[in-house]
């Protein structure tokens, strides 16, 4: 095995079959003869080239014809797998007539797009599970934690809002990263068309409209932020999946308990201790993200090319780029699965609240006695019963209501002392995430319909 994607063990963990596919040989020279094919389709079109030589050359750009043993030969011997392909349709077009195949690559240079697709379809999948829970779970009281240790009491909807919300913001720089990243690459040796001339920059128009491309405002061959930020996306949107999986695995210790990822039988079982359950998706989740952080830096190397065309930099995106994209996606996926089998509960969640015997309250009851008593003084008060209450082990309320300077009402104090109470405006912020996103797929079938409608 030489990369996860070869690997019969682990090609369905740290990488999917989609997105192997669109990375494969098979798929990425049917990317080039699919560009070879509109643009001698658009050269016919503006008389560029004879009709004849286009409709041959079209016909040729199977990737069911391609010899993948003279393909590796030609890579190897001119370092570029574009020529060898070249090499074999003109040599299949000109033996339908002599010199026809000539016409083939006229001008031309190739570019790559994709993933995106994958990366979206996880975002509905995500959101729409994230969704469902925070609407479950937007008054279910669990522990905020600071520094791994409790702070005070908010909604388990609450957290996992934030976690939608992060989503949110991904679909809109996924929204803005296509503007930008799917733009034509076409301009010849340098870039400026030279060898088209009069409808050079029309021909430009009309291929990037074949292949459903935006038209560069200038060539950017050797000016390779597109992909950079491609990379930079990937790595934010890990990042995120790899947050929540921390957050699960901590979850999941044995002295937590609040949740676990899906259960299916024998899954994160050890081999000597039979009680095991341990957190897999998680662990593989933790793994690819760090790794594709690791590798989207050197799309950052990538982009220190030399002058119009690089000798090297250029060809790191073809060593990193096919590994960032099935590890994302392979990241997306299981997350998505977790998500949507995630076990929660609430029980061990409540019950965790008890353990400091009210002290994680300890900040509501600051504030309900520094009305009457000063909010410094109220603090140092609440401050010495939390530590008597972790001495002895006695409820803070009994506490509370033991102490002489104290005037509230037992009633009062239960009331203080209850997380239930204390969630601060946890529900009002989940439901304004959940608007948000209901209003943000509301406006996406909108506008899908709308392009329904003008096609």
């Amino acid at each position: 095995m030489t990369a996860v994607t070869d690997s019969l063990i682990f090609r369905t963990i740290l990488s999917t079959p989609a997105s192997a596919s669109i990375w494969s040989d098979t798929t990425r020279t049917s990317y080039y003869l699919r560009i070879e094919a509109a643009l001698a389709t658009v050269q016919a079109r503006l008389a560029i080239v004879p009709q004849r030589a286009a409709d041959e050359i079209v016909k040729c750009c199977d990737v069911t014809l391609v010899d993948w043993e003279q393909l590796e030969r030609e890579t190897v011997l001119v370092g570029y797998p574009v020529l060898g392909v070249v090499r074999q349709i003109v040599g299949r077009v000109n033996e339908v007539e002599g010199g026809l195949g000539e016409w083939m690559h006229w001008g031309a240079t190739t570019q790559l797009r994709d993933t995106l697709v994958l990366v979206e379809e996880c975002f509905d999948s995500i959101t729409e599970s994230l969704s469902d829970l925070c609407e479950t779970h937007k008054t279910t009281p669990v522990a905020a934690r600071s520094n791994l240790q409790q702070a005070i009491p908010m909604s388990f909807g609450f957290k996992l809002a934030r976690l939608l919300a992060t989503f949110h913001r991904h679909r809109t720089r996924l929204a803005e990263l296509r503007a930008r990243l799917l733009v034509l690459e076409f301009g010849g040796a340098a870039g400026t068309l030279a060898t088209i001339p009069e409808v050079g920059l029309r021909c430009q128009e009309e291929l990037a409209k074949e292949l459903g491309l935006a038209v560069p405002d200038i060539a950017w061959h050797t000016e390779r932020d597109r992909v950079a930020e491609a990379g930079a996306f990937f790595a934010l949107v890990t990042g995120t999946c790899a947050k929540f999986a921390l957050d699960v695995k901590l979850m999941m210790q044995t002295e937590v308990g609040e949740v676990s990822e899906p259960y299916v039988p024998h899954r994160g079982s050890s081999s000597t201790m039979p009680q095991k359950r341990n957190p897999i998706s998680c662990a593989y989740i933790t793994a690819m993200a760090s790794t594709v952080r690791q590798l989207s830096a050197a799309l950052f190397d990538a982009m220190v090319e030399d002058h119009e065309r690089s000798t090297g930099p250029w060809e790191i995106e073809w060593i990193v780029l096919p590994q960032i994209c099935t590890l994302t996606h392979a990241t997306l996926k299981q997350t998505s699965e977790l998500i949507a089998g995630l076990e929660v509960r609430p029980a061990a969640m409540q019950k965790n609240l008890e353990i400091s015997k009210g002290a994680i309250v300890s900040e509501a009851v600051m504030m309900g006695l520094g009305k009457t008593l000063g909010r410094q003084y109220a603090h140092d008060l609440v401050y010495d019963l939390c530590h008597e209450a972790a001495k002895t082990g006695k409820p803070l309320l009994e506490l509370l209501i033991e102490h002489p300077e104290v005037k509230l009402s037992r009633q009062e104090l239960e009331k203080l002392c209850d997380p239930a109470n204390y969630l601060g405006y946890s529900v009002e912020m989940v439901e304004r995430v959940l608007r948000l996103v209901k209003q943000e797929r509301h406006n996406e079938v909108h506008e899908m319909r709308s392009n329904t409608y003008d096609v």
